[in-house]
């Protein structure tokens, strides 16, 4: 688990930053990243050498060749605070949840303790980091930080977007 922050320690090359990670949630066939551009064209180079770096990681690993991805990144500008908010709460809480409630989308949430239960085990995302149970090295709140300054203020809005079934006004914007 540390050999990302052991590698980035002891590179000692300064290295200009693309993009800001505000959020991440991996699961088992697919990851969402909420992004922030740092230079121009930032995002657009980071998600090629993310994805270009990993294959060649895995292809190695697993002495294999060829493409690992199934298409190309698909992104959405984030211009709503409202929208903002709400898929902070989508890639930390909701994502993980349909691995507890499949069929959450379509039903609603049975149990909203247990999804909060399951996302505060779920180490795969960064709601940990937002309730101060981590300090991830990939991740920087920027923004989000200032919105949301503590971890009480982040689990309000997760418990509003939970219990509110706010995550229904957003779902037309969620890329799958």
């Amino acid at each position: 688990m540390n050999v990302l922050k052991e590698y980035l320690t002891h590179q000692g090359i300064a290295r200009d930053s693309l993009v800001r990670i505000l959020a991440y949630c991996v699961l088992n066939n697919h990851y969402h990243l909420l992004i922030e551009e740092i230079s121009e064209g930032g995002i657009t180079q980071f998600m090629r050498k993310l994805g270009v770096g990993y294959a060649k990681y895995f292809n190695n690993k697993y002495k294999r060749v060829g493409s690992l991805f199934q298409n190309v990144f698909k992104n959405v500008l984030v211009d709503d605070d409202r929208y903002f908010q709400y898929l902070l709460v989508y890639i930390n809480v909701l994502n993980p949840a349909g691995i507890i409630e499949p069929n959450w989308k379509e039903e609603g949430f049975q149990n909203i303790e247990k999804v909060l239960e399951f996302a505060e085990r779920y180490q795969w995302s960064s709601h940990l980091d937002y309730l101060g149970k981590r300090g991830s090295i990939i991740l920087d709140k920027g923004v989000v930080a200032t919105i949301f300054p503590t971890r009480e203020s982040y689990f309000e809005l997760v418990r509003s977007v939970l219990e509110g079934k706010h995550y229904r006004e957003i779902e037309h914007l969620a890329l799958e």
